[in-house]
């Protein structure tokens, strides 16, 4: 226990406070660290749920007969579909727009954080970046799956998808580099970024809509875990509350199609997973399958960045410390500081017990 942690006269400690400093938790009886210790709490617990999600996604989708059919169809029925047909025949630079779109978006993200010289937490950034693309390719290549020739045909299945992992990616490491202030609008932007990058691999025929799934949950609990290991350093601190945050323009969409995709995609899945167990199936049961895995997949993606949002609700990352004055008794005792002086807790007197 701390030395400003000491318990009442009753035995109990005094109740927890709620404020945005550090030094108001050590005057109420809160420890010092126990906003870190709040946040590393909540940010392991996304980390071994994002996990959990993830070996729940493999083992359906991957793993079983069902799963598999149903990724099937939903990769087969986009030749069915004839807005996605028409869209990428009409538009086949989009291809390699998404390509470009990445390479800007990693020299965005390390650009933002040198010019706002954030070395280490661009160097976090990017080794976020980095490791989920790492645990990407080691699923995609040693993770058990069944043999190429089961797959009737088809793509061989790329669980997870390397670019949803690398556009998701830089939209989380954002949250590291950019404003406080300026968070959800840069992570809610970058995350709608992630979601249409996704959306084009399944169009495309580049992926099945489990492995955009699949990789938006790797890329989750990778930076909760970072996110962890800061709070645990103590680079964390309790963020400004003033007036409304500006990312409600671009959170507000994100809310809505997380919602519209988990719930359009779950009220088709049924009549999707019904398909026969072989050849030929009717063109729109496989156009249902396909609209189905891109609601499920976009759904997934914007959830994901509006969990790491609220995860990071009012936590400011290497913020600085808040300015603040003391009056009272003790403060008086010491003296009364000039307007322009910021005081501590503690003053010169020690001859006092915060009790």
């Amino acid at each position: 226990m701390a030395s400003y942690d000491r318990p009442r006269a009753g035995g109990s400690p005094r109740p927890l406070e709620t404020s945005a400093t550090w030094w108001y938790a050590a005057v109420a009886g809160e420890a010092a660290g126990s906003f870190s210790t709040r946040v590393r709490t909540r940010t392991r617990r996304g980390c071994l749920g994002a996990v959990l999600l993830l070996t729940v996604v493999y083992a359906g989708l991957v793993l079983t007969a069902t799963g598999r059919r149903w990724g099937d169809a939903a990769m087969t029925g986009r030749r069915a579909d004839g807005v996605a047909v028409t869209l990428l025949r009409e538009h086949p630079s989009l291809t390699g727009l998404g390509t470009l779109s990445l390479v800007l978006g990693c020299v965005l993200l390390l650009a933002l954080g040198l010019i706002r010289r954030r070395y280490a937490l661009t160097g976090l950034a990017a080794g976020g970046v980095v490791t989920a693309l790492a645990v990407t390719g080691l699923l995609q290549r040693y993770a058990p799956r069944p043999r190429a020739a089961d797959a009737g045909g088809l793509l061989s299945s790329g669980f997870p998808s390397a670019q949803t992992t690398l556009a998701l990616g830089v939209a989380f490491g954002l949250a590291l580099v950019v404003p406080y202030r300026l968070r959800s609008v840069a992570v809610g932007a970058g995350t709608l970024w992630a979601v249409a990058v996704g959306a084009h691999t399944i169009a495309a025929g580049q992926h099945r809509p489990g492995d955009v799934i699949a990789a938006a949950l790797v890329v989750l609990a990778v930076f909760c875990g970072l996110l962890a290991l800061l709070a645990r350093k103590g680079k964390v601190r309790p963020g400004a509350r003033r007036g409304p945050a500006p990312g409600l323009p671009v959170t507000v969409p994100l809310a809505l199609l997380a919602a519209a995709g988990l719930g359009a995609g779950l009220w088709l899945l049924g009549d999707t997973l019904a398909l026969p167990a072989t050849a030929p199936y009717d063109p729109a049961e496989l156009r249902l399958a396909h609209r189905c895995g891109q609601a499920l997949a976009a759904g997934v993606v914007a959830a994901a960045g509006l969990v790491l949002l609220g995860l990071l609700r009012r936590v400011d990352i290497e913020g600085a410390p808040t300015p603040y004055r003391l009056g009272g008794p003790y403060a008086e005792a010491a003296g009364v500081p000039a307007d322009a002086e910021v005081v501590g807790p503690f003053t010169e007197d020690l001859d006092h017990e915060i009790s």
